[in-house]
């Protein structure tokens, strides 16, 4: 195992790769996804007709895919993989943090991530939707959570099952024909869902090559853990926390979907018995520690040279990547007591903000990209 400080990098994205990026999908009720200026129609997939694209003019997709288990339709942005990689490509699924999407915070709108792609042989896939959502299967349906999800289907979120077994058999066996074992993927995600895509790496054996979290608190089932969900979740989606995993803590055993069956830190020894299997998928695990960094600049064009945005990023910003450092050391703890292997990156400054994302993916890339067989 390594665990390494390492300085997080710089990046500056010019005023043409910014207007290239910014197609943020708004998945709401009518079929359209909002950009700057205007808005771009989709086709939505229905129960009979699962998988539906719709080209972009800059030469990326709007793929919607219908969900079994949810009973509706999510678009996804798709980014083709570099010319002559073939159909058959392997897939990144990256996938956004707390807004699900519905928002501009995403990583279409807020990095360079277009652009980093182009040349790389793999599809880019970014499912839109499931603000709040924690992106896990729900136990019941909570109409209350801020997300069309709560409203456009009277059944419980399940955006686990949606990310590790629907979207990724649809789009694969749509594109290429080739899914399940026979096409290599990788899972990288923030904040909020930098916390579930270790979960699926652990629910899913040998489903993903490879795995992203960047700034994610990885407990559910501490005090601090749920305290973390409670303010995404709870205070700012709206739900009943009870709808999501049960009553807290709830029972500490496999395939109850309660508190500590959805807690990395928990449920690490899942991955101690795929290690014994040959199935255990490469990690990149980050986090900042909540001081200033290279990002806190009113330099920074997310930030629009807007004095109270930069004080914003690096009070509130750094107070919570200061708690995804808490929570990622205890992941560290865990891993090094069991003898499981994954990159580790403390670094020494940064907030929980989109420029150092930027930076964890192109510092994970090639982990990443081996992983995929790239």
């Amino acid at each position: 195992m390594r665990s390494v400080k390492s300085r997080r990098l710089g990046t500056k994205v010019t005023a043409a790769a910014l207007a290239a990026a910014m197609v943020p999908v708004v998945a709401t009720g009518t079929a359209n996804a909002q950009q700057q200026g205007g808005s771009i129609n989709y086709t939505k997939a229905t129960k009979s007709n699962q998988v539906v694209e719709t080209p972009l003019a800059d030469g990326r997709l709007i793929v919607s895919v219908w969900s079994p288990s949810m009973n509706v339709e999510v678009p996804n942005i798709v980014q083709k993989p570099a010319e002559g990689s073939g159909e058959n490509a392997p897939v990144l699924y990256l996938v956004n943090g707390a807004g699900g999407g519905e928002d501009s915070a995403t990583w279409q709108a807020q990095s360079n991530v277009k652009e980093f792609m182009e040349d790389k042989r793999a599809w880019t896939v970014t499912p839109i939707g499931g603000a709040f959502s924690y992106y896990t299967d729900w136990q019941k349906h909570d109409p209350n959570v801020q997300t069309r999800f709560a409203r456009d289907t009277d059944r419980p979120m399940k955006f686990e099952t949606f990310l590790a077994k629907e979207l990724p058999d649809a789009f694969e066996g749509h594109y290429g024909q080739k899914a399940g074992t026979e096409r290599k993927r990788a899972l990288a995600a923030i904040s909020m869902t930098a916390t579930s895509v270790l979960t699926i790496a652990q629910k899913y054996p040998g489903r993903f090559q490879g795995i992203g979290s960047y700034s994610g608190c990885a407990e559910t089932s501490t005090p601090i853990g749920h305290e973390f969900i409670n303010i995404v979740t709870g205070m700012r989606g709206g739900a009943d926390l009870n709808n999501m995993w049960g009553p807290f803590p709830g029972e500490p055993k496999v395939g109850t979907n309660s508190w500590f069956d959805n807690d990395p830190v928990w449920g690490a020894f899942r991955f101690q018995e795929q290690i014994k299997n040959h199935q255990l998928p490469q990690m990149f695990i980050s986090t900042g520690n909540g001081l200033p960094g290279p990002h806190e600049s009113l330099e920074n064009w997310r930030l629009r040279n807007n004095i109270p945005a930069l004080a914003n990023q690096a009070i509130v910003g750094g107070i919570i990547e200061a708690a995804t450092q808490y929570c990622t050391a205890n992941l560290h703890r865990r891993f090094v007591e069991l003898g499981i292997p994954a990159h580790f990156d403390f670094a020494p400054n940064g907030t929980h903000s989109w420029g150092y994302w930027e930076d964890d993916l192109r510092q994970s890339w090639p982990m990443l990209a081996s992983s995929m067989g790239i």
